[in-house]
């Protein structure tokens, strides 16, 4: 019996390193070749250098791209964390005819194919919106972002309402809290973590993103789209390679952050919420 527990657990051991090296392995090559000390790419790597990190920092193209790309995807994030909680409550909260086919599509975005939502995006705010001044640029693309980062924050936010109920918000307003202290001392505290990870995730979905950027971004160039303009130009190539990595590096802080505010024990939200009742009524007093 040891023995199979031994060669079950060997067995799993390999599978995971099987899996993580077909999914990370890519990405290590191309960490290598921004190391690499020629600009041509060729295998094994001639030789180690830094100099294309110095280069890439220093690259007035890359470092706007970078700007733009943060302003995008905080303003996806900000738009996606109202429309979302909202559409939450809305799902959760309420009981209404239409309701599955309201929660199916908000959903739906993120499903769609990328290349499909931009197509429908350049079309509205090219022949529909440009009547009314509304071009393409970062608006749009901040715009054409929220589109499917809604569905995280609404996810994240339906899991939380589902798990939590509305009791303790009942509790809070039968003994005086009004609306809007129970939302502030109830509500707004159980769903904090979810909101917080749901923005995380939102922001990395919406920073990472090419296809639906492409169609709405008019004159604005985000950093995947700097990457994918200068990929094919051979003295660019290694300091496309080296903001490759940089974009990886950035892309995983806020998805390992959400992973770890979504651990979140489950009983933790029970007593925060009990402690928080109590305190929207002693606010009321």
């Amino acid at each position: 019996m040891n023995v199979e527990s031994r060669s079950g657990r060997a067995l799993l051991r390999l599978a995971m390193i099987l899996t993580l090296l077909f999914v990370y392995l890519p990405l290590l090559v191309i960490a290598l070749y921004a190391f690499n000390k020629t600009r041509t790419q060729t295998w094994p790597i001639p030789g180690l250098t830094l100099k294309w990190f110095s280069k890439a920092f220093h690259n007035h193209g890359a470092r706007d791209a970078l700007l733009t790309s943060l302003k995008a995807a905080l303003g996806a994030t900000g738009f996606a964390v109202v429309l979302g909680t909202l559409a939450g409550f809305a799902v959760q909260r309420y009981r209404f005819f239409g309701r599955e086919t309201i929660s199916f599509l908000v959903i739906l975005p993120i499903a769609l194919p990328g290349i499909v939502t931009g197509m429908a995006l350049n079309a509205t705010f090219r022949e529909v919106l440009s009547p009314f001044g509304l071009g393409l640029g970062l608006f749009t693309i901040i715009v054409g972002h929220a589109n499917f980062c809604i569905v995280v924050i609404y996810n994240n936010v339906l899991a939380r309402l589902r798990r939590t109920g509305h009791q303790l918000e009942e509790a809070a307003m039968d003994l005086g809290a009004d609306t809007w202290q129970t939302f502030r001392f109830v509500t707004l505290p159980m769903l904090r973590t979810a909101l917080l990870a749901g923005s995380l995730l939102a922001f990395a979905l919406s920073f990472d993103e090419v296809i639906v950027t492409r169609f709405t971004s008019g004159g604005q160039e985000t950093l995947p789209l700097w990457i994918l303009t200068n990929l094919s130009r051979p003295n660019q190539l290694p300091i496309v390679n080296v903001v490759a990595i940089g974009v990886v590096l950035l892309s995983a802080i806020p998805v390992y952050l959400a992973q770890r505010l979504s651990q979140e024990a489950t009983g933790a939200t029970a007593p925060a919420g009990a402690a928080a009742a109590a305190q929207a009524a002693g606010a009321r007093q």
